[in-house]
C-alpha cells in the first residue's frame, strides 16, 4: 500500500499555491524552483509536519500535508519526495492552532489536523472539487448582476483596468467588482470563522500594516456593509459571535474605566478582544466609545433584512447593555444642555490644527461629535424597537427614547457644510479620509432626500470639501453616499475611481487621491493593501441598484447615463424580500418581488409607488410604463 503519511508544507508554500498567478509556465517554473522545491525538500527531514509556539505568545500550530498518489507510489529518498509510476498525485493540507476563542487556548492543533486530513482523504480529487464548487455557488448563484459589456470584455482584468487608467470606462469592471465583493465575503466570514479583518485572510505578512487588526471606526463595519443586501445573510455570524465576545472585554471596560453599566468598544481591537481605552499618543484614536453601538446597529440592520426571531433574541442583551452604557455615560452640555459623549472624537481626526505638533498630538477630544449623536439615535431606536418587538423592558425602551430626545441634532455649518463636530469648526481644505459625519445618510437611514433635503444639500458640501477620490475604503464608501442622494453619475464616477479611471477631477481630490484603489488583481488599495474597500465598493453599487432603508423598496434609485441597460437578480430589501430588476434605455422595463416573511411593502421607482400585501413564499410581477403596476403573483 503507498505510504500515505503526511509531510510538511511550510506557510511559504501554503501562499504560493492558493495566491499566485502566472502569466506564463516560465514564470510558473522559476517561481517552483526559487520557493517551493526547497521548502519540499524541507518537509521531508521534518516528517511530514511543521508546528511550533509563537515567539513570546501562547499561539501553537500545526499543518500536515498528505501526498496520495494514484496508480503509483510515493518515495522518499533523502531530501527529495516524488511520486514514481503514478497518474495523478492528490496534495491536502491541513493548518490549525489551538485558539478557541480569546479566553480559551486548549485546541489541540495535531488532533484537528489528522481530522481534518482524515475527512478530506475520504474523496478524491473531483469529489473534492465538486463539493467546493457546490457549496461555493449555493451563496454565489443568488445574485447575479449584469451591465453593459464594452469591446474589451475578453481582455485579462489587468489589461482592463490599464484602459480604465487610460479614460476608458469599462461597466462590466463594476459588475466584476461587485460579484468580487460578494466572493471575498464568502471565502473570508463564514459560520464558525473568525471576522475578516484589515487584510482578512488574505494577509501575507508576519508583521502587517496596522498588525491586521480590526479597526472599529469604519473598516470592520465596512467588511459587513453588503453582507444583507448582497444575499449572504448567513455570513454574518461571525460578527455576532465576534461581538458577544466584545461585549465580555468591554464590559470590563466600562465598569473599571468609566464605572458604568453595560460595554463599550474604542476604535480598535484584536482576536483577543483587547477593549479598553489606550494612553499616550494613542489617545488622539482612541478616545472614542461608539463603536460598540455602531456594531449592534449592524446586527439590528440584519434582523431588519431577515425577522429572524431567533437572532433577534441573541443580540438583544448586546444591544441593551450597549445602550446601557450610554444610559450611563452621556453627559449633560454645560452649553447646550444636550446630552454628549464626553470624552470622545470624531475618528481619526482633528478640530483644529497646532502648527509644529506631531498628528497624534494634534487636538481631537470634544464633546459629542456628529458621528456619534448619528450612531446613538439609531442604536436608541433600535433597542426601543427591539423591545416592542419581543414584549419585554417597556421601561429601559421609554429611557433610551428619552435619552434619544436630548440628542443634538445633525448640524450645519457656516459653510453650508455638515458640521463635524458640535462645535462649527470644519475647515474647508481638510481633505481627511474619514466623513464620518455623514453616518447619518449612510450607513445610518435619518439623512434622505424626501425626509431631509437641506441635511442631503449640506452632506454634497462636505463631499466637496473633502473630496470623492481618496483612499481606497474612503473612495468605497462615498460610492454609498452618493447613490442615497440619488445621484448615479457622480456615484459612477466614483466607483471609475476606485477601478483607477484617470485623470482624476482636481476637484475630486482628496487624501490619498491617486493612491487608493484597486490592484491587477482587484483587491483593494488603501494603500498598502486591505479588504475593507472591496466589500464597501460592491455594498456601494448593490445601492446604486437598490435602496430599502427609508421604508420603501427603491428600485434603480442611481443608475448612471453608461448603465442604459442592465439586469441583476437576487438582491435583498428590509423586511424579508428578494428583487430581481431589469432595466432598458435607462428606464425600469420590469421587475419581481418574492417575500419571505409575508409583509406588505411598498415599491418605488422614481416618483411613483405600488403598494403590496404580500404572502410569504409568493413573487410578485412588477410592471411599468410610466407607472408602477402589478402584472401577477405566483407561488415561488
Amino acid at each position: 500500500m503507498p505510504d500515505q503519511s503526511p509531510v510538511l508544507l511550510t506557510p511559504r508554500v501554503i501562499r504560493v499555491f492558493v495566491s499566485s498567478t502566472f502569466r506564463d509556465m516560465k514564470e510558473e517554473r522559476d517561481h517552483l524552483v526559487k520557493f517551493v522545491f526547497p521548502q519540499l525538500r524541507n518537509l521531508c527531514e521534518h516528517r511530514g509536519v511543521v508546528g511550533g509556539e509563537v515567539e513570546h505568545g501562547v499561539i501553537t500550530y500545526q499543518a500536515r500535508l498528505c501526498v496520495l498518489p494514484t496508480g503509483g507510489t510515493r518515495v522518499r529518498d533523502g531530501d527529495r519526495i516524488g511520486v514514481q509510476g503514478a497518474d495523478s498525485a492528490l496534495l491536502l493540507l491541513a493548518a490549525a492552532t489551538n485558539f478557541r476563542n480569546f479566553r480559551d487556548v486548549s485546541g489541540d492543533p495535531e488532533a484537528i489536523a489528522v481530522e481534518q486530513l482524515s475527512k478530506a482523504a475520504r474523496k478524491d480529487y473531483v469529489g473534492l472539487r465538486n463539493a467546493h464548487v457546490q457549496e461555493h455557488q449555493r451563496l454565489f448563484n443568488r445574485v447575479s448582476l449584469t451591465l453593459p459589456k464594452p469591446e474589451s470584455i475578453d481582455l485579462p482584468t489587468e489589461q482592463r483596468l490599464t484602459n480604465m487608467g487610460k479614460g476608458r470606462d469599462d461597466p462590466a469592471l463594476a459588475a466584476l467588482l461587485f460579484q468580487f465583493g460578494r466572493y471575498l465575503l464568502i471565502s473570508s466570514s463564514r459560520p464558525g470563522t473568525q471576522p475578516p479583518n484589515l487584510q482578512g485572510i488574505w494577509c501575507g505578512d508576519a508583521n502587517p500594516a496596522w498588525d491586521s487588526k480590526y479597526t472599529t471606526n469604519i473598516n470592520l463595519q465596512m467588511n459587513y456593509y453588503p453582507v444583507d443586501v448582497a444575499n449572504l445573510g448567513e455570513c454574518i455570524e461571525p460578527l455576532g459571535r465576534f461581538c458577544e465576545d466584545l461585549s465580555v472585554t468591554g464590559g470590563w471596560a466600562a465598569r473599571h474605566c468609566f464605572g458604568a453599566r453595560g460595554w463599550t468598544l474604542n476604535f480598535n481591537t484584536d482576536q483577543w478582544c483587547a477593549i479598553w481605552p489606550l494612553g499616550g499618543e494613542i489617545a488622539f484614536w482612541s478616545t472614542w466609545p461608539t463603536g460598540g453601538a455602531w456594531l449592534c446597529n449592524m446586527l439590528w440592520n440584519h434582523y431588519q433584512f431577515t425577522g429572524d426571531r431567533d437572532f433577534l433574541n441573541r443580540i438583544y442583551p448586546l444591544m441593551k447593555s450597549s445602550a446601557e452604557f450610554f444610559l450611563d455615560t452621556l453627559q449633560e452640555h454645560p452649553k447646550y444642555k444636550y446630552l454628549v459623549t464626553c470624552p470622545s472624537s470624531s475618528p481619526e481626526n482633528r478640530h483644529h490644527k497646532i502648527e509644529g505638533k506631531e498628528g497624534a498630538l494634534q487636538p481631537s477630544i470634544g464633546a459629542g461629535p456628529t458621528m456619534d449623536n448619528q450612531i446613538l439615535r439609531e442604536h436608541f431606536d433600535a433597542c426601543a424597537a427591539a423591545a416592542k418587538e419581543l414584549g419585554v423592558d417597556a421601561a429601559f425602551a421609554q429611557q433610551v427614547a428619552a435619552a434619544r430626545a436630548r440628542l443634538a441634532p445633525t448640524p450645519v455649518g457656516r459653510y453650508g457644510q455638515i458640521q463635524e463636530w458640535l462645535e462649527d469648526w470644519d475647515d474647508p481644505k481638510d481633505k481627511h479620509r474619514h466623513v464620518s459625519q455623514l453616518y447619518g445618510l449612510y450607513p445610518g437611514c435619518e439623512i434622505t432626500p424626501d425626509t431631509t433635503p437641506d441635511l442631503v444639500k449640506a452632506a454634497r458640501v462636505t463631499l466637496e470639501h473633502r473630496g470623492l477620490a481618496s483612499t481606497g475604503w474612503s473612495t468605497a464608501w462615498k460610492i454609498a453616499f452618493l447613490a442615497r442622494m440619488r445621484d448615479g453619475e457622480t456615484a459612477n464616477r466614483i466607483v471609475q475611481y476606485f477601478l483607477n479611471y484617470r485623470p482624476i477631477h482636481p476637484e475630486d481630490r482628496g487624501e490619498g487621491a491617486g493612491k487608493g484603489g484597486v490592484y491587477p488583481d482587484l483587491f483593494s488599495s488603501c494603500p498598502p493593501m486591505q479588504i475593507d474597500a472591496n466589500f464597501g465598493a460592491c455594498a456601494g453599487i448593490a445601492e446604486m441598484l437598490l435602496q430599502s432603508y427609508a421604508g420603501e423598496i427603491h428600485l434603480l434609485p442611481a443608475i448612471p447615463a453608461s448603465w442604459p441597460w442592465g439586469e441583476v437578480k437576487g438582491l435583498c430589501a428590509r423586511g424579508g424580500f428578494e428583487v430581481d430588476i431589469v432595466w432598458r434605455d435607462g428606464r425600469l422595463a420590469n421587475a419581481v418581488i418574492r417575500s419571505k416573511l409575508g409583509r406588505p411593502c411598498v415599491v418605488r421607482c422614481g416618483d411613483e409607488r405600488l403598494r403590496l400585501e404580500t404572502q410569504a413564499g409568493h413573487a410578485y410581477a412588477i410592471g411599468y410604463s410610466g407607472n408602477l403596476f402589478r402584472r401577477d403573483d405566483r407561488p415561488q
